[in-house]
């Protein structure tokens, strides 16, 4: 049997980039999302392949404002082999007096936990459920707000700490995600954070949309844009 389409995008990162590697202790961001849920899932089909010695762990970092992982996905998770940690952390404790919630600050306080989990437990790499359609907002919102030319990258080693980000998901857009859950019969079950609507990235999905007429053939070419620069044609 063939394997999935979206497992075959997530194998040509893999190898690209090298995320997976002899000896790995992996560190999933497990949200509750379609994007990390097919992560997990990815992972769980990979270690039962044995194609490299690693391990990985499935980590649910709950706040007051993100529900637990529902029944369901629990469910699917065992399913695949996968008994997911989980982790509280209080994010709107954790605001300066004056300072209104919004998403930068919730996933700034949900990502030390994944990388305060990661260290005191001896994991090497941290996996994120970024997709290609996440990457190419990124470099948008930071082009059109910051005026540099930078997004999430496929693979980034910490200076100050001795773990590597990787986001697998890196060549995948949202709808082969969504087509893969929809197939695996999980989309359904997935949720995320609904406190704040996140006006600035969705301003970018739609500049993206309008860009590439969500076309993944130009979506690819504009992330293989990032790595065939051309310094002489620059300013």
């Amino acid at each position: 049997m063939a394997r999935p389409r979206l497992f075959r995008v997530i194998d040509k990162a893999v190898f690209e980039y090298k995320l997976i590697e002899e000896g790995d202790r992996i560190l999933v961001g497990a949200s509750g999302g379609k994007d990390s849920t097919a992560l997990v899932e990815y992972f769980a089909d990979r270690k039962r392949q044995g194609r490299e010695n690693f391990e990985f762990t499935a980590l649910h970092v709950e706040t007051e404002i993100t529900p637990p992982l529902n029944s369901g996905l629990l469910s699917l998770f065992r399913e695949w082999g996968v008994e997911p940690v989980s982790v509280h952390v209080d994010v709107l404790g954790r605001l300066k007096p004056g300072r209104s919630m919004n998403c930068w600050w919730c996933s700034t306080q949900r990502r030390t936990e994944l990388n305060d989990y990661a260290i005191e437990q001896g994991y090497n790499k941290i996996a994120l459920g970024h997709h290609l359609d996440d990457i190419l907002e990124t470099l948008l919102m930071n082009m059109l707000s910051k005026g540099e030319l930078s997004t999430m990258p496929p693979r980034l080693k910490y200076d100050k700490y001795p773990v590597t980000v990787i986001r697998p998901l890196c060549l995948a857009d949202v709808d082969t995600i969504i087509a893969h859950a929809e197939k695996s019969a999980y989309i359904s079950e997935t949720c995320t954070c609904t406190y704040q609507d996140n006006s600035g990235r969705k301003k970018a999905r739609s500049r993206l949309q309008a860009l590439t007429g969500g076309n993944p053939a130009e979506k690819q070419r504009l992330f293989q844009s990032l790595r065939n620069v051309k310094p002489l044609y620059l300013p």
